[in-house]
């Protein structure tokens, strides 16, 4: 249902994130898809997400992370399995890079499934 994912961090200026994890720390960008997300592969599974502030979740601050998990299958049922798990999913959300449902851990971090639209990477 859920396979390897990504640890989202919220940046105030995506150009200024991506030159960071790629020529200060020799990363390698997987996708970027313009100022609305990018992906930078750290190695041995570990993908870093980077994700613009917003208004409510600020750059550099305490609760700036999420976990994403990329679903395996269509997100509807992955919403419906979760659900179906006592998951309560918050929001379920689209825009031009994918689809993404809300819900957080038991202890309240926050965490999303994700299906992206591979047309929209660059």
């Amino acid at each position: 249902m859920l396979t390897g994912g990504n640890v989202t961090i919220y940046v105030s200026d995506m150009s200024r994130a991506v030159r960071f994890y790629t020529e200060a720390l020799g990363l390698k960008l997987r996708e970027r898809y313009g100022d609305h997300w990018a992906s930078v592969d750290a190695g041995n599974g570990l993908v870093i997400g980077l994700h613009p502030a917003t208004p409510e979740v600020a750059a550099g601050k305490v609760g700036s992370i999420a976990i994403g998990f990329e679903a395996t299958e269509p997100i509807e049922r992955v919403v419906d399995t979760l659900k179906a798990r006592g998951v309560r999913v918050d929001a379920i959300k689209s825009d031009k890079a994918g689809t993404f449902a809300s819900f957080s851990d038991p202890d309240g971090t926050p965490c999303y499934a994700y299906q992206t639209k591979a047309e929209y990477a660059r």
